[in-house]
């Protein structure tokens, strides 16, 4: 009885203290050999982590700063705006005190964020802050090889960093090549780079920044993994067989290695999400059976419960499609330098290996309430299940605007009008004389690059055999080129005079399909509308300040006052549409909203995108491609009346900071 009294009467255990307990004590039981939870999975014991060989790696992101609290990004507000963002990645919920009973823990609200549209003391910037884990995302590849996986997961990478959100791809394919001993660590980018390794994005970041990059190197990192041994930078293992066998179920030795390989892959991009400020980090792998998606999901939960998941599996029935997306690989890191038709004749054979135990997404994901997308031949068929979130839902609409039909795209910026003559922000003026050449110029030199591009595809055609013989470069894709005659043009411009009057030759002619849009109007200045930059420097010096520390986060004061993260929201839509449309587009634009367009395009990091050099007289072209996109830029010559090319054209910072 006692006992019982002492009990009843005991004092109540702090929850801080208690959770110290517990930890403790799974330390200790853990220590001694104790089994884990139900449903966490750990490694076996004696497999080396490659994620513990890799973390002498110093990594880091523009924009990234180490603090004592931990990793956390400048915000474009934090400068502009006091910052009560927290640096710690982890923030205690909020207790509900009801006066006479035990407090009770509310867990933080898991809402939408939006660079730029959203603002609260956790995010100041709209960025997914820190605490929010609930509200960011694991996104698992799953398919076949040679159905667009990598193609897919790039797409979604330039997009969501474009969006703002801090985006990055975790390839388990190159550390798959190291581990084995067949790449070295400089032959292969680092799975979670910072820096983007496309070579159009390359060749921007790089000038833009007006120095010579980075080359893209792994340091300490090991070029084979011993399954029985910790990983030693002084091993000299024997390279593994890359071939078809390798990727045969029935091989135990290298179907461990590659099960290891995803999940040390996995470990880099939860590390990234949970202590480096991600907010979404894609797992690109071929994820291909049950078990192994078991093991990611187990591992994800057993490090974070809340974070989201979505498996995205690509799916390709078009035999055309597919022979063309093999021959593509041929150029891969797997097969370069190598003999083409025995080269092909091996990645059909590694197909056929994960075929026999290839499972595709449904019952299983449908079971265990996971959501996931189904894209089948290139976005022909979406199938979703139990999308959740506002990342999840924006990334599927995104999806459904995928095609292969080849186009081009251009923009350009208006001509000049009678306010850029006295250098006023905003308005309304109409064009200038020198405008209305530019106009002119412009309809006589898109009329005849129409032309031009219409007799190279057909001789593309002509000259192209499909199926596809190994060594040929471009898929010529037959079923998508069969209407290139009646193929419209469409011109868009914004609401403003100075573009539309810009497309006055193209309106006059029929065979030109002319569209105003507002949300291609120029960045609203606000209070500042029809200033000179002079004008503000003089009476408004803090403001001139502040937006010169920052201008991509910088809103100009007054009603309607925009900004460039205001901007990138309001062409979310725009960009889908450009993606979705198989006809050609001139896009008739300002300087804000052709750089916003362009920094997509050209997967320009959130640094770059207000200071690229965007004078009057510029027109780029960009063809998208199943491997990225081909760009040209041209210069209006006011002597001539046309065009001419700017050979190896690579954008720039612009010099004058007022533009």
């Amino acid at each position: 009885m006692s006992h019982l009294m002492g009990a009843a009467f005991s004092a109540p255990t702090s929850p801080t203290i208690k959770a110290n307990e517990n930890r403790r004590n799974g330390e200790a039981r853990l220590d001694h050999g104790a089994l884990p939870s139900p449903g966490v999975s750990l490694p076996p014991p004696g497999v080396p982590s490659l994620t513990n060989a890799l973390r002498n790696l110093t990594t880091s992101e523009p924009g990234v700063s180490q603090a004592p609290g931990g990793v956390h990004y400048d915000s474009p507000y934090s400068r502009s705006i006091s910052s009560t963002a927290p640096t710690s990645p982890r923030i205690p919920p909020v207790r509900q005190n009801s006066g006479s009973h035990t407090p009770r823990i509310r867990p933080h609200p898991s809402t939408l964020n939006i660079p730029g549209m959203t603002r609260s003391k956790a995010s100041p910037d709209g960025r997914i802050p820190d605490r929010d884990v609930a509200a960011k995302l694991v996104i698992i590849m799953v398919g076949l090889p040679a159905r667009g996986k990598s193609y897919i997961t790039k797409k979604i990478h330039r997009y969501l960093s474009w969006q703002q959100h801090n985006t990055r791809i975790f390839n388990v394919g190159n550390r798959r090549r190291i581990a084995a001993g067949v790449a070295k660590p400089s032959d292969a980018s680092p799975t979670s780079a910072p820096t983007r390794t496309d070579v159009p994005s390359q060749a921007a970041r790089v000038l833009l920044n007006g120095t010579k990059g980075p080359d893209i190197v792994v340091e300490n990192e090991p070029t084979s993994l011993d399954l029985n041994k910790p990983a030693s930078h002084g091993d000299s293992a024997e390279k593994m067989d890359q071939s078809a066998k390798f990727f045969d179920p029935k091989n135990e030795a290298a179907a461990k290695l590659r099960e290891q390989v995803a999940l040390d892959t996995l470990d880099e991009l939860l590390a990234y999400l949970l202590q480096q400020g991600g907010a979404v980090g894609i797992l690109d792998a071929t994820n291909s059976t049950i078990h192994r998606r078991q093991l990611l999901v187990d591992r994800i939960k057993a490090r974070e419960p809340k974070l989201g998941i979505l498996f995205i599996e690509s799916i390709c029935h078009d035999q055309n499609l597919l022979e063309a997306n093999m021959r593509l690989k041929l150029s891969g890191p797997d097969y370069k330098d190598k003999d083409p038709v025995k080269s092909l004749e091996d990645f059909k054979a590694r197909v056929k290996a994960y075929e026999s135990a290839y499972q595709p997404l449904g019952k299983w994901e449908e079971d265990n309430d996971l959501q996931y997308i189904q894209m089948i031949d290139v976005g022909r068929k979406i199938v979703q299940y139990r999308l959740r979130g506002f990342l999840s839902g924006g990334i599927a609409s995104y999806l459904t605007t995928f095609n292969l039909s080849p186009r081009q795209i251009w923009i350009t910026r208006h001509g000049q009008s009678e306010d850029n003559r006295v250098n006023k922000l905003g308005g309304n003026s109409e064009l200038t004389e020198r405008g209305h050449l530019y106009a002119h110029a412009l309809y006589k030199f898109i009329t005849y690059k129409r032309k031009e591009w219409l007799i190279e595809q057909k001789n593309k055609i002509a000259s192209s055999s499909f199926p596809p013989q190994p060594g040929d470069n471009t898929p010529p894709y037959p079923e998508l080129n069969q209407e290139l005659d009646d193929k419209n043009f469409c011109v868009w411009t914004s609401m403003l005079k100075r573009s539309i009057e810009t497309a006055e030759y193209f309106e006059a002619d029929d065979d030109y399909d002319v569209k105003a849009w507002e949300m291609l109007n120029e960045l609203n200045a606000g209070d500042f509308e029809g200033m000179t930059y002079e004008e503000i420097a003089r009476r408004f010096p803090e403001e001139y300040a502040k937006r010169a520390r920052d201008k991509l986060g910088y809103i100009y004061p007054g009603v309607g006052g925009e900004g460039y993260l205001q901007i990138i929201s309001r062409l979310r839509d725009m960009v889908r549409e450009m993606e979705r449309i198989t006809d050609h587009v001139l896009i008739i634009g300002h300087r804000s909203v052709c750089r916003v367009l362009m920094a997509y395009f050209m997967d320009l990091t959130r640094d770059d995108i207000a200071d690229l050099d965007l004078p009057l007289g510029l027109l780029y072209s960009i063809e998208p491609k199943p491997y990225g996109i081909e760009f040209h830029a041209y210069k209006y010559n006011e002597e001539t009346g046309w065009f001419d090319e700017i050979p190896n054209y690579k954008p720039r910072k612009t010099v004058d900071r007022n533009n």
